[in-house]
């Protein structure tokens, strides 16, 4: 029995640390997760997400006060479904629920980012936000993929 994962890192590359998700995505390396680097959510993620057993979104956040890594537990949001254009990972949910009658278990990774400016390095931060990023997904899979089995 596989046990399929798929991530998605989402942002700007050309705006500094809002390209974090992104460069998580790129970064992940584990044999049963597959990764997506993109600049925003669509709706062609519902069909991947419906044939998921975990689904994990990555996402920067501007930290104005803590740099924690903030990992939240996901379930579909009906009322932020937005017609061509989805602003957060439970809207994509919602549609994979309401086109497919299932969605998976879910997380989202805000990883804290300061500079949010043209460009395409990272803040220090931002950096290490990507590796305690990687280090928190890869600790979600393997305790997600030991419940199953």
């Amino acid at each position: 029995m596989n046990f399929n994962v798929i991530a998605i890192g989402y942002g700007n590359e050309l705006r500094s640390d809002d390209g974090i998700g992104q460069r998580v995505a790129k970064a992940l390396q584990l044999s049963n997760v597959k990764s997506f680097a993109v600049h925003q959510l669509t709706p062609e993620f519902t069909e991947n997400l419906a044939y998921a057993d975990l689904a994990i979104f990555i996402d920067a956040y501007f930290a104005s006060q803590s740099y924690e890594i903030q990992v939240e537990p996901l379930s579909p949001a009906f009322s932020n479904i937005i017609a061509g254009h989805l602003g957060d990972p439970s809207s994509l949910l919602a549609l994979t629920q309401a086109i497919y009658g299932y969605c998976p278990r879910s997380w989202w990774i805000k990883v804290p980012g300061v500079n949010f400016e043209l460009g395409q390095s990272l803040s220090s931060i931002g950096e290490t936000g990507v590796a305690i990023a990687l280090q928190k997904i890869t600790q979600i899979v393997e305790e997600n993929v030991s419940v199953v089995f």
